[in-house]
């Protein structure tokens, strides 16, 4: 993607079914199981570098003894920082102990942190606010009761924070903040409170409070806890919890919008945002990672035995097709397939912009997620030429190349764009950004006839514009092409969202400021100001308001005039613009649904509230999230 954007965060957890000794004496070192977990946080480092956390649970450990232990960081290599850190702790059992001891899995949870059978890891990308060392998961709400205490990692956003808000104050708390993320844990910690109690009560007159913990610990319904917890959240989440007691849970929203998969076998329980993660730190087959289910939670019971329980009844599932397009990583065999089969349905469109030309174009893409696509986009314009000779041969098609050049013939392939990974233009300020983003692209000389060839340069998906708008087409420019065709793999971008990627202000994306060039152009602009009274006025905002502006324009003529913004005075190229259609992503990427950024189908009303109220935000001048 060239426009840089943050989005989903990454959650990591492992559970061991069987007693610590057992994988000492099998793997023969107590560092087997943070070992697997770095490689589950390394493989999902993509979904977050703005800070990572690890958490560890101690179970049946004795009064007085340590038993949760946490590290989180906001240094550059985080996930590497915590990690150093936690073997510093086995280097120091070592000098303690011995070698003796570091076989020793008593004596290791005895002596030494992070050593317990439950793990938590989480990488996050702040969609908004400050990075410092408080907003890193995973968080933590402790209590003198071992049952009562509650670590959480989240790859979520809530639309209705402030409703959320009002009901733990209702219930009488006092939330030191009003962020999603404290007031989730809030929640589920009081439910977590009140499982607590009932079993307390229930047993208050038969044992005596030291027995009762233990009933307690065992008796915990963490499915029942979250029924409660979650009735009132409207968002996109996959959370993960551990309970002090030794419990531990992935729930899931409804519509399936965040992703996590989890793998289970009678030694270990792993739970990870994506599939390769998994297979990569335990070497399995990707028939053996199963998708947790929407509404669903994978609860983990202190005892090792484990279920998917149902939660809150599903809806239509409209998993978060960006995933797919660009924020997971393409090792995964069904998104590889899926980012192909994207770039191959854009063939038609793209033989349209270059009149078929194919003699006289060169085709790229824009590094480096692009480039599945692009091999998609290659194969199906040689399924094209394939067709073509083939009428020749068999049906006697006239043509005008002569029968060597017609079968030799290959599409002109070059690597025009190159990235310079070192100038990081997210870190600079908004005034300092246009300085930077236009040398954060190089070319290739040399391969381009001047004044003849069109350049065909596929990206996964345009945001914003403004990498294409400041450096890329500036840079493509210099090759002198006759043309220049911009193809996005995926469609245009026109609403907000807020279900975790940080993409909340109209005025940021390409689309919708083209929408509002052609609206005054025709002298609509009285169609804003209608939309904008709807979304001011109406009290119950379940309906997306801000779809009536694009409704008078075609795909094509939003694309046209994006074009024409993108190309500044100084482009002497031809430029057209080429988006993917909704059709074709639904049916390259028919599992996954989630399109309300695209189409404005939200899948919960608090998106709806979201849209309408980011569009009133817009036509006020405020630059600000709307959730």
């Amino acid at each position: 993607m060239s426009d840089q954007i943050k989005h989903e965060c990454g959650i990591a957890m492992i559970r061991l079914r069987k007693d610590p000794q057992y994988y000492i004496d099998k793997y023969g070192s107590p560092q087997y199981i943070p070992n697997k977990l770095y490689v589950l946080m390394q493989k999902q480092i993509n979904r977050g570098q703005d800070g990572a956390g690890v958490a560890n649970i101690k179970i049946n450990t004795k009064p007085g003894t340590r038993y949760i232990s946490r590290y989180r960081s906001i240094e550059p290599q985080a996930v590497n920082d915590i990690f150093e850190k936690i073997q510093k702790k086995y280097k120091k059992a070592r000098k303690q102990g011995g070698d003796q001891a570091m076989l020793d899995a008593n004596w290791l949870k005895d002596n030494i942190a992070f050593t317990g059978e439950l793990w938590l890891g989480h990488l996050r990308y702040g969609t908004h606010g400050e990075n410092s060392i408080e907003t890193c998961h995973p968080f933590l709400k402790q209590n003198n009761w071992r049952s009562r205490n509650l670590v959480m990692a989240g790859n979520f956003n809530m639309t209705n924070v402030e409703e959320l808000f009002g009901k733990l104050v209702q219930l009488g708390q006092h939330p030191k903040e009003k962020t999603d993320t404290v007031t989730v844990m809030e929640k589920i910690g009081h439910f977590l409170d009140e499982e607590n109690q009932r079993i307390f009560d229930k047993y208050k007159h038969q044992y005596s409070n030291e027995q009762i913990t233990a009933v307690i610990e065992n008796e915990l319904d963490v499915a029942r806890i979250l029924r409660r917890s979650c009735r009132d959240f409207d968002g996109g989440y996959a959370m993960a919890g551990l309970i002090g007691n030794g419990s531990s849970f992935v729930v899931r929203d409804p519509s399936g919008i965040r992703p996590a998969y989890y793998y289970a076998d009678e030694d270990i329980i792993v739970v990870a945002s994506e599939k390769p993660a998994i297979k990569s730190a335990f070497n399995i087959d990707y028939k053996q990672i199963k998708e947790i289910q929407p509404g669903y939670a994978l609860v983990i019971n202190k005892d090792g035995s484990y279920g998917e329980h149902e939660i809150l009844p599903a809806r239509e599932k409209k998993s978060c097709s960006f995933e797919r397009i660009y924020f997971s990583r393409g090792t995964d065999p069904d998104i590889y397939r899926e980012r192909k089969m994207l770039g191959k349905a854009l063939v038609p469109q793209i033989l349209q912009a270059i009149d078929f030309d194919l003699k006289n174009t060169v085709f790229s893409y824009i590094p480096n997620t692009a480039e599945t696509a692009f091999l998609g986009m290659i194969e199906g314009l040689e399924d094209y030429l394939c067709a073509k000779r083939k009428e020749v041969l068999l049906d006697g098609k006239p043509h005008l190349e002569d029968l060597e050049s017609l079968l030799s013939f290959r599409p002109r392939v070059e690597k025009l764009v190159s990235k310079d990974v070192k100038l990081r233009t997210f870190i600079t300020n908004d005034s300092d950004r246009d300085a930077m983003v236009a040398n954060v692209y190089d070319t290739t000389y040399e391969v381009v006839r001047a004044g003849i060839d069109t350049l065909v340069v596929i990206d996964d998906s345009i945001v914003r514009g403004t990498t294409l708008e400041k450096s890329i087409l500036t840079t493509l420019d210099k090759l002198n092409p006759k043309r220049i065709v911009i193809v996005s793999s995926a469609p245009q971008i026109r609403f907000p969202d807020c279900y975790g990627i940080d993409m909340s202000k109209m005025k940021e994306f390409i689309a919708f400021r083209a929408t509002v060039e052609l609206l005054k152009e025709k002298g609509m602009s009285y169609m804003m100001e209608e939309v904008y009274e709807k979304c001011t006025t109406q009290q119950i905002l379940t309906e997306n308001y801000v779809k009536a502006l694009y409704a008078p324009f075609t795909d094509q003529e939003i694309s046209d005039k994006i074009a024409e913004i993108i190309t500044t005075p100084e482009i002497r190229a031809e430029v057209k613009v080429i988006y993917q259609t909704v059709d074709n992503l639904h049916k390259c990427i028919p599992d996954h649904l989630g399109d309300w950024y695209f189409t404005g189908d939200y899948p919960t009303s608090g998106g709806m509230r979201v849209v309408n109220r980011a569009f009133a935000n817009f036509m006020e001048g405020k630059a600000v999230r709307a959730y």
